[in-house]
């Protein structure tokens, strides 16, 4: 994946070829941030600097600069996935909720 950290701020990090430069979008956030650089040293530098000047902007604004999540989404799928979801999940003896923990944590665990 084409990510970059800094302080616990995860951003997505893509080429704009119309500028020639990479930039980075912090996600996350209860608003937009982002920033770009020609190099990797430049982007970090960039990066800091969004970060720092949204926090403020926040602070100022007495905003909750991180988006909540509720642990709750709705996921559609196909019947036949369902069905064989849930044919697993009884067989394994867990629910589908559980299943679908387990395989979306497998998933994100061999994504980094």
């Amino acid at each position: 994946m084409n990510t970059m950290t800094y302080d616990g701020y995860h951003a997505k990090i893509e080429y704009d070829s119309e500028l020639d430069a990479f930039r980075g979008e912090i996600l996350g956030l209860n608003g937009g941030a982002d920033f770009y650089g020609r190099n990797p040293k430049e982007l970090r530098a960039e990066f800091k600097k969004s970060l720092r000047v949204f926090l403020e902007v926040c602070e100022e604004k007495s905003i909750e600069p991180r988006r909540r999540y509720s642990g709750k989404f709705n996921l559609r799928i196909s019947p036949e996935l369902h069905e064989q979801l849930a044919i697993t999940a009884q067989v394994k003896g867990k629910s589908v909720n559980k299943l679908a923990q387990e395989a979306l944590q497998k998933e994100l665990s061999n994504a980094g």
